[in-house]
């Protein structure tokens, strides 16, 4: 993974670590339930967003980056039916 991908899903994480400090806040002072649903609400796609740049992260340097400069040091390679399970195990996992 590149520097300039790290430090945006480092940015995307503190975003979250923010609306979860504001979330256990809302808690704290007794906010309407409306508002703390609302707040998860944006937490849990704050996480999506976070998971599909992880995701399409591992699919360029893992998967398809396999064997060039831009591969991740954890890439081993694979034959295209091992690619193709690959992607399928990035997906399961993401959307689990």
């Amino acid at each position: 993974m590149q520097e300039k991908e790290k430090a945006s899903l480092d940015r995307r994480l503190a975003r979250v670590e923010g609306q979860v400090r504001g979330l256990r806040r809302m808690v704290e002072q007794d906010s309407y339930c409306i508002d703390i649903l609302t707040q998860l609400s944006a937490i849990r796609s704050a996480l999506d967003q976070f998971g599909a740049e992880l995701a399409t992260s591992h699919v360029q340097t893992c998967i398809l980056g396999q064997g060039s400069q831009s591969a991740h040091g954890h890439c081993e390679s694979m034959t295209q039916e091992e690619m193709l399970d690959e992607l399928k195990n990035t997906l399961s996992r993401l959307m689990k």
